[in-house]
């Protein structure tokens, strides 16, 4: 493995393709997840396996209460939106998923770690296309976060860190991240993408990330891997 970053990995889909795109560009990655006050807490359990099976330098997992702020159907008691279809999801406005701040506190913890690792390097799995509408996965708010964040370390200002934010999934749909991870070696079977499980943690099937991760497979004209994953372990 070539220099070190830090890869934010919850433990769906996405950051598990991002964590092997990072070791396919030859990276050591350092796992970020965060126990945040999440609904669907299962995903950090996925989080572990899916650092383990990629062979991770090292995995912290951080709490941050942000249950505190609420706002959120995934950290507030919201109810989160079920659906028939991926058809269905309004693009148009911002669903009720959203966690304020999340990804602004996120990327500011990895800003940290990766400032205590020497590296300057951080891979993050926003999507600007096939995504849920959230505004903290536009490339606008990635650019200018990593300017700002420059700032705001020790590091930065003695130039030694010059941050680079990857976001290697942002303009690919679904279907397209699948297939690269795919062809990296991922096992979606030890992911989970669901905002609400059942306490056994099945996914629901029908909350905006299981139907858009449900989308992805069926237009590659596969089965998610998951759906047939045992209790606790998937979607």
């Amino acid at each position: 493995m070539g220099r070190k970053a830090v890869v934010l990995l919850s433990g769906g889909l996405d950051s598990a393709t991002v964590l092997a795109i990072a070791r396919a560009e030859g990276y050591e990655p350092y796992a970020l997840s965060f126990r945040y006050g999440q609904r669907h807490e299962v995903e950090l359990e996925a989080a572990k396996r899916v650092a383990k099976a990629q062979g991770v330098a090292g995995h912290v997992v951080m709490g941050i209460d942000l249950q505190e702020i609420g706002g959120s159907a995934l950290t507030a008691d919201i109810p989160v939106p079920h659906h028939d279809s991926a058809d269905d999801l309004d693009s148009t406005e911002i669903p009720v998923t959203y966690v304020p701040a999340r990804n602004l506190t996120f990327l500011s913890a990895a800003v940290g770690l990766a400032e205590t690792l020497g590296t300057s390097d951080i891979f993050i799995g926003v999507n600007a296309l096939d995504y849920s509408g959230y505004p903290d996965c536009r490339p606008e708010f990635i650019a200018s976060f990593q300017q700002t964040a420059d700032f705001a370390t020790k590091a930065g200002v003695e130039g030694r860190q010059h941050l680079r934010i990857h976001t290697p999934l942002i303009e690919l749909t679904k279907a397209q991240t699948i297939q690269r991870g795919l062809e990296l070696g991922v096992d979606y079977a030890l992911t989970h993408s669901c905002y609400d499980p059942s306490p056994e943690g099945r996914a629901c099937g029908s909350c905006d990330s299981c139907l858009l991760r449900g989308r992805g497979f069926t237009e590659l004209g596969l089965t998610d891997p998951a759906l047939d994953a045992p209790s606790g372990v998937g979607r």
